[in-house]
């Protein structure tokens, strides 16, 4: 159906203004590697793998295949009491790549329900090693982990908990954020201040008392707050003080998993190994909705630990490890693999960082970050206007045959795997001559 033909009413859009956008829409028909297709046949450069998540690009024969020949097969399994074979193959596929130490995969539907099921496991794991008391969550000041309860209780985004605010759960303290822009602007790769934030963790602890916390989460990279790195040293020494009380740590991998930071998971690419990872979006490289909470062993073996044949954890969902989610997993992890999409994101790495931070002297431009494939660039907000300047270079940039990503003032970026060279320039170029115009 052609754009002319619709009807917008019906569709409530998320995280949208829909009032706006229905006066204004920016609709897309299909896609294709690195560029999505408007109704009316413009090609639209795709810097933001779709939303964070098509790190093989669009419409990968391979993976298309997998889920059409699975669809043809076999429509749905049932994993309550029942099992799909492909689904225990998929499993040890992700745990082959995972951090040591984590063999073990609960499958989910998507990034909140991966952070729900994790904040879960945490505390049904305190529960089962006799630490019931540990029923304390952190999180952290501008981390987003989702829309669930769990995950908008223990994230830091004013504006997804505020109109919630009496219905969240209890027992929630945060950490603060690591943005520091006065002292670390325009940072190529992680920034040299602020490791001393990860000690206010110690002090929540004082506060509450050990006994009393079950888990700490974080994004090892905040993502959809602006792409905000990690100062050096900040993960390792979060990694520390749970250590050191016994705590588990979580990193929200949502969106660094599957090669975004050059490496299959970010816990790798810092050298910091969490007890339990959340993932999706790359999972499946956005074909169908899929998440997956990797935990480690310990965590697993304390659960089945207990005589008896009853269930361990009472979780789970209907789509669990859907046959077809199942299948463009399987084939979206074997075209990372076989066309070194990974090591590809690392080697373009440095051609990125030389690229966002060419905007530094632009107009409006007060911050250029990256790491790996993972970038933003910050603007000044207009006077009494946040996010109104962002709004419009959504629209604008659109128009010019580019879509990006704001949070706010913030534009990020996060372009598939399979970018070149040339794609980028042709981004960075049109966003300089968008902000040179404004």
């Amino acid at each position: 159906m052609k754009a002319h033909n619709l009807s917008m009413e019906s569709f409530w859009l998320p995280f949208t203004s829909n009032r706006a956008f229905k006066k204004h829409p920016r609709l897309v028909e299909r896609a294709q590697g690195m560029f999505y297709f408007t109704p009316d046949g413009r090609q639209v450069l795709d810097m933001v793998a779709g939303l964070w998540c098509c790190n093989a690009g669009h419409g990968h024969a391979r993976i298309v295949e997998a889920i059409q020949a699975q669809a043809a097969e076999m429509d749905y399994a049932p994993h309550f009491n029942f099992g799909h074979p492909a689904a225990f193959e998929v499993a040890d596929m992700l745990a082959e790549i995972a951090p040591a130490g984590m063999n073990h995969v609960f499958f989910t539907n998507s990034g909140s329900e991966s952070v729900d099921t994790a904040l879960k496991i945490a505390l049904a794991y305190q529960k089962e090693r006799g630490q019931a008391s540990r029923t304390r969550l952190i999180g952290r000041e501008r981390g987003y982990h989702g829309v669930g309860f769990g995950g908008i209780s223990v994230g830091g985004i004013p504006y997804n908990r505020m109109q919630f605010s009496n219905s969240m759960i209890p027992g929630v303290d945060h950490l603060p954020h690591t943005h520091l822009i006065d002292k670390n602007a325009f940072s190529r790769g992680l920034p040299e201040h602020g490791i001393e934030l990860a000690d206010e963790l110690e002090n929540i602890v004082n506060l509450h008392h050990p006994s009393n916390i079950a888990a700490v989460i974080v994004e090892p990279v905040a993502g959809s707050a602006g792409v905000l790195m990690p100062p050096k040293g900040y993960l390792k020494r979060l990694r520390e003080i749970c250590d050191r009380h016994d705590i588990l740590l979580i990193f929200d991998e949502v969106i660094t998993g599957f090669g975004r930071l050059g490496d299959n998971f970010a816990s790798q690419a810092f050298a910091v190994t969490p007890d339990i990872i959340t993932t999706a979006k790359g999972l499946t490289s956005g074909t169908v909705p899929m998440g997956a909470v990797l935990v480690k062993d310990e965590i697993y073996n304390e659960f089945m630990s207990k005589p008896g044949n009853a269930i361990e954890l009472f979780h789970g969902y209907t789509y669990s490890a859907h046959p077809l989610a199942v299948a463009a997993c399987k084939a979206a992890q074997e075209v990372y693999a076989d066309e070194g999409l990974f090591q590809r994101a690392a080697e373009m790495a440095p051609v990125f960082e030389d690229a966002l931070h060419s905007l530094k002297d632009e107009p409006y431009v007060i911050d250029v970050r990256n790491y790996g494939l993972m970038g933003a660039v910050e603007l000044a907000a207009i006077e009494g206007q946040p996010g109104a300047r962002g709004a419009e270079l959504v629209q604008k940039t659109f128009d010019a045959g580019l879509m990006i990503r704001v949070t706010g003032d913030t534009i990020a970026f996060s372009p598939p795997l399979i970018m070149e060279q040339s794609h980028l320039q042709q981004a960075v170029e049109t966003l300089r001559t968008i902000l040179r115009a404004l």
